[in-house]
């Protein structure tokens, strides 16, 4: 299946003020700390380098919301100011070239995003943009007179006397919840003061839409001297189409767009140097999504893969000023990394002590003009928080603290465990409450990560943190196809979807067993999307389970490459590509890695959980391992909520989903 096609976290989430007394016995985390979460995301450097401007998050469980605010935070004294208050979509802050005003997406009384710019020096911002179907993203243009920007097309004007009723439309490579045609995104140019927009691309092809969960949309990227943007260009707007990417090159001034290489898909998040001619973009290693994107970095003159000799999976590069190196970053082993890669020669990792930035399918940082770096990150013991590097030899330091009150938390402790499976050397997290001694036997829950591609390190993860709490070893084992440990570790989840990485959590657990310390009569299975593929698939082939939750899981290959809203590219994970239509050997070859086959084999009681119009993993698949189970007298129950996308997000459901997978252990392990 396409690697990006099906993943969900599970943790990483922050918190705030806990409000305990600074006498109170530390305490472990709770539903209710989890309330006073505090998110950040976003950094950027204004172009002086003395501040950074992030996002600041914080939950409104009452009104079932987040309540959003841009924060500049000083980088000599730490010293932090609120710049918006209330406001709804809001992100993508970014300083105009010369650092006088600030830009940044918010919503318009539609709740659809727009592009507001406000002065720095104090005042309102301004709305400059009011696309009918709201802004996707922008980017200054070096300048700072003018803003380029991508919002979809509206759709055509229905007319007659039943324009409501006329609602047939064409369908492509959608998922199964299209309600309409998709439009076409396009780019757009308007002054940054305001006034009429113009227009710079049209067509029936269209620049990507971000599916969370998953990256932000390719970004547009203006040359350095103003004439051209660099984008990701595909074919039409069905989001089965999504790989058919490549890259293109608008001269503004023409209008005109030309192809810059030959590859014919996969092509994404091509970037302009600051200094020069060349740009960089993401492609997999040898044309195959199975493997690691790269960075490649191209100009007239030819074109080199600068990343190869790293050997880990990238979903974003960064140039540094002077043009000649970029900051990449990916899962690494136990933590995610940071390095300078030069054009020409080894690159250097940053040294980040124990924190680790947030690499969910993207790079949550940015460089500023010195060549400083400023990235979100957490470590094992404090959720997120905004960190900063000077430079290439300089030590990490941490700016905010916005979730200091973890620190007055018992916190489960984690350790990295390693262990062989079939020749490979895998690894994973086991974490255990903070008041267990090492041979005292407790119920063990195995979270399994989605993706696949990602990866458990030791991070902040609220998740397990929560569930340590009841008293239970939480572990976390990584699996072929997890992006941590190199390209063919990566790659060999390729036409093996569940009977390998079974291998391996198997193999995992056993290891975590030998240690001592678990109740095996208490063992648990759980996870989300991938990882409810993994828990699935570990019910349906092992035995010993005491009991499971397998949430938005990816039970039918068959159903994925139909209905999902990557449909068709999930052939890309099948042998020689091969669609399920083909042959009835290629119809046998997804139903024997789908979960839904060993659907007999299940005696576990089951937890099934799944969003009722979730398009990256359809409930149909749901619907299926619940009455395959039923019928065959196992135990279980399915609970889904009625709301599109991969999983809940709103602080209610989001927290209630916390509840329903305590609750649920508590009953099969206590």
């Amino acid at each position: 299946m396409l690697r990006a096609a099906i993943f969900v976290v599970l943790g990483a989430l922050a918190f705030g003020s806990l409000g305990l007394a600074a006498d109170t016995q530390p305490r472990s985390l709770t539903l209710d700390d989890v309330k006073r979460m505090v998110s950040v995301s976003s950094p950027a450097f204004s172009p002086d380098g003395k501040s950074i401007v992030v996002v600041v998050s914080r939950m409104d469980y009452g009104h079932d919301r987040y309540r959003s605010e841009l924060d500049v935070v000083s980088i000599a004294s730490g010293e932090r100011r609120a710049l918006t208050f209330e406001r709804t979509e809001l992100g993508a802050p970014r300083f105009s070239p010369d650092g006088s005003r600030l830009a940044f997406v918010a919503g318009d009384d539609r709740h659809h995003g727009q592009v507001w710019v406000m002065p720095m020096s104090g005042g309102d911002a301004v709305r400059i943009t009011s696309a009918p179907e709201g802004v996707e993203q922008y980017s200054w243009r070096p300048d700072g007179a003018a803003i380029a920007y991508v919002a979809a097309d509206a759709a055509p004007k229905k007319t007659g006397d039943v324009a409501q009723n006329q609602d047939l439309f064409t369908l492509g490579n959608d998922d199964l919840f299209v309600q309409s045609e998709p439009m076409p995104s396009h780019i757009w140019l308007v002054p940054s003061t305001g006034g009429n927009p113009r227009r710079l691309t049209r067509g029936a092809w269209s620049l990507p839409v971000a599916y969370p969960p998953g990256p932000p949309s390719a970004p547009i990227s203006w040359s350095p001297d103003g004439k051209s943007i660099l984008y990701t260009r595909l074919p039409n707007p069905h989001d089965g189409d999504a790989y058919l990417s490549t890259l293109w090159a608008l001269d503004v001034a023409g209008g005109v767009s030309r192809k810059l290489t030959q590859h014919d898909k996969f092509e994404s998040f091509g970037t302009f140097a600051p200094k020069g001619d060349h740009y960089s973009y993401l492609y997999p290693r040898d044309g195959d999504p199975n493997n690691e994107f790269e960075v490649t970095v191209a100009s007239n003159g030819g074109e080199k893969v600068v990343t190869r000799d790293l050997d880990r999976n990238f979903f974003r590069a960064l140039w540094m000023p002077d043009g000649t190196s970029l900051l990449v970053g990916g899962n690494d082993t136990e933590r995610a990394s940071l390095w300078i890669q030069p054009l020409d020669g080894p690159a250097k990792k940053l040294d980040l002590g124990d924190a680790s930035p947030r690499t969910g399918f993207w790079l949550d940082a940015d460089v500023g003009p010195d060549g400083a770096v400023a990235f979100v990150g957490t470590t094992p013991s404090r959720p997120q928080e905004l960190y900063y590097v000077a430079g290439i030899d300089a030590k990490v330091r941490r700016l905010t603290d916005f979730n200091a009150a973890t620190e007055q938390l018992a916190l489960a402790k984690p350790q990295m465990l390693t262990w062989t499976s079939d020749g490979f050397s895998d690894n994973g997290v086991l974490w255990s409450p903070p008041d267990a001694s090492p041979g005292t036997k407790l119920p063990l829950v195995l979270i399994i990560h989605g993706g696949p591609t990602s990866a458990s390190l030791l991070t902040f993860d609220t998740f397990a943190q929560v569930i340590a709490s009841r008293g239970y070893r939480v572990f976390e084992p990584n699996y072929r196809g997890s992006d941590h440990l190199g390209n063919a570790y990566m790659r060999a989840i390729f036409n093996d979807a569940g009977a390998g990485p079974g291998r391996d959590v198997a193999a995992g657990l056993a290891t975590v067993r030998a240690l001592g310390g678990v109740d095996a009569a208490k063992i648990a299975v759980t996870g989300w999307s991938y990882g409810g593929y993994m828990t699935s698939w570990m019910i349906g082939h092992y035995g010993g389970w005491r009991a499971a939750i397998s949430g938005a899981a990816v039970n039918n290959l068959f159903d994925e490459y139909n209905l999902a809203d990557g449909n068709v590219s999930n052939r890309f994970g099948f042998a020689n590509f091969v669609s399920p239509y083909r042959s009835e050997a290629a119809l046998r070859l997804y139903l024997a890695q789908s979960p839904i086959s060993y659907a007999r084999n299940v005696h576990t009681p089951t937890l099934i959980l799944t969003d009722l119009r979730d398009a990256r993993v359809p409930p149909t698949q749901s619907f299926e391992m619940y009455h395959a189970l039923q019928t065959n007298g196992t135990h279980v129950e399915f609970k889904a909520w009625p709301i599109a996308g991969h999983n809940p997000t709103d602080p209610v459901r989001s927290l209630q989903r916390l509840s329903v997978w305590t609750q649920w252990l508590d009953r099969w392990l206590r």
